[in-house]
């Protein structure tokens, strides 16, 4: 396995119109461990200075950040710093190999093995995905068929979600509901991500959401500029022959090496890279996000 290594930059900045007098936050802006990545250091800084803090690991093993501002404040600035090595995911027998839908479904449903069961949760709805609609179901059956390989009928979604919506950060908020992306045929990489795993979860295959971020290439002859990058999210799917694989919806892909895990959990809400209460600011602040990725070297 070819390892690469990264140093990461999040910084998230609020400009609030009128002061906040004191807020309570939570972040997930650390990247974690799994089979291919290993977090070698990270660290958060906040401006204004806190007066409390807590760094824990979540439910889902995911590293939580909690802290607390008890002074006055028009702008809030949070950044993480961090360090990481990741590796390409492997499929020894490639996509048109392994196990077929109907084994998957049947060891799922009577599991053997400690994985199969804990991979069970990852089959029910959950705050911002509703995969019981019929809508849903018709769209994910047309690339399944109980006879062929799994993760080739996951391709098949991949590929057909990239190929039949438009990518448009203008189109969808957090908020926006499943069924209206799905009509709209339009959204972001978190709108595609949700679908997808509704999709896996109304044919009753395993799926979470995860967090993190991609890095970008610059176009030929030119350098790449700072903070260009970005957070991002895709999908992972729970086989029972192969574990979980990472798929990329938003750009056809599996999750490879410039893929950078922060959190995984059963949406969005699980793993929202920032969260709190405010107390004060007015109407809603004017946010900047910046994001850079850099590769250090080749291990």
């Amino acid at each position: 396995m070819s390892w690469v290594k990264f140093q990461v930059t999040h910084t998230t900045e609020y400009h609030y119109e009128q002061a906040v007098s004191h807020c309570y936050n939570l972040a997930h802006m650390m990247p974690r461990n799994s089979y291919r990545q290993s977090c070698q250091r990270s660290r958060i800084a906040v401006e204004p200075g806190v007066v409390g803090k807590n760094q824990r690991h979540d439910y889902f093993g995911n590293t939580a950040y909690h802290f607390e501002i008890q002074r006055s404040h028009k702008r809030l600035r949070i950044s993480a710093f961090s360090e990481v090595e990741t590796a390409p995911q492997t499929i020894h027998q490639g996509f048109d190999f392994g196990i077929s839908c109907a084994e998957a479904l049947q060891q799922i449903a009577q599991p053997s093995k400690l994985e199969d069961t804990l991979a069970r949760e990852f089959l029910l709805s959950s705050p911002l995905i509703d995969h019981q609609q019929l809508d849903i179901y018709e769209y994910a059956a047309e690339s399944f068929s109980l006879d062929k390989p799994l993760l080739s009928c996951v391709s098949d979604l991949n590929r057909r979600i990239f190929q039949d919506f438009k990518y448009s950060p203008q189109a969808t908020t957090i908020y926006t509901p499943l069924q209206e992306v799905l009509n709209r045929r339009e959204g972001v990489c978190q709108d595609f991500a949700h679908l997808q795993i509704a999709c896996l979860r109304a044919m009753g295959y395993p799926a979470r959401y995860v967090s993190g971020y991609i890095e970008t290439l610059a176009p030929p002859g030119k350098e790449k500029l700072q903070g260009t990058d970005a957070s991002h999210a895709w999908v992972a799917v729970y086989s029972p022959a192969e574990g979980w694989v990472e798929f990329d919806p938003t750009n056809n892909t599996l999750a490879n090496e410039q893929h950078i895990i922060t959190a995984w959990g059963r949406d969005f809400h699980d793993v929202t890279p920032l969260k709190g209460i405010v107390y004060g600011g007015g109407k809603e602040p004017r946010l900047k996000v910046a994001v850079d990725v850099r590769r250090l070297d080749n291990l």
